[in-house]
């Protein structure tokens, strides 16, 4: 039952964006936009690490930007419909699938962009990769919950903005380290532990956006 409700909902988003693409133009016209300012400014980054961490920088924006419509976007009556319909859990792993799916289609194609403009410095491909997926499942659960908090308190992009930072704070800071060891070219074998710390931080975070969710779906 759950699993059928989750895929519902989860093709219901999908269809929705398709309809309305002029939400997923807008955070990609962002992150192009971002990019080439950037290219404007500097042209070309030599140092890795200053590289590394304008891009984190930009996908931070970038994917509150992206998410903060998650619940926000929808009307009170819509939220009912959900209630009547659908579990929470149901409800809230759909939209973290989905936003998990979007951020890393964002993620790519801010990587390519600004690999285009602004130069590569990656030697290890696999072990960035990795970083971008796994901080795609940390990102999404996490701005997926407060997303929800934000629609509750009847607030805007502000709010959700406040609350996010200190609590992306931790996955930012592995992701930089990690992604910085991927300019590196430190093999998988020596940061494995990092992987997991990311690993780990996505299982608390998607944990205890599914337990935290019900209470909001309450109210």
């Amino acid at each position: 039952m759950l699993f059928k409700q989750f895929k519902a909902l989860l093709i219901k988003e999908i269809k929705l964006e398709f309809r309305n693409m002029y939400a997923l133009n807008g955070v990609l016209l962002y992150v192009v936009s971002t990019v080439f300012v950037c290219y404007l400014s500097f042209k070309h980054i030599a140092e890795p690490r200053a590289w590394n961490s304008l891009f984190w920088i930009i996908m931070l924006f970038a994917s509150i930007h992206a998410i903060s419509k998650s619940f926000m976007q929808d009307s009170k009556g819509l939220l009912l419909y959900y209630y009547s319909i659908a579990s929470p859990g149901a409800v809230i792993l759909s939209k973290i699938t989905y936003n998990v799916l979007l951020m890393i289609l964002l993620s790519l194609i801010c990587y390519g962009c600004y690999s285009l403009f602004i130069g590569n410095s990656v030697i290890n491909q696999e072990l960035f990769m990795s970083s971008l997926i796994l901080g795609s499942i940390g990102i999404s659960s996490i701005l997926s919950l407060i997303s929800a908090i934000a629609a509750k308190a009847n607030s805007n992009f502000g709010l959700m903005a406040v609350l996010s930072f200190p609590v992306l704070m931790p996955l930012i800071l592995t992701l930089i380290r990690v992604s910085n060891y991927a300019i590196e070219g430190i093999a998988f074998s020596v940061v494995y532990k990092y992987l997991l710390v990311l690993s780990l931080l996505d299982l608390i975070s998607l944990t205890l956006a599914c337990l935290l969710f019900p209470y909001l779906w309450k109210d």
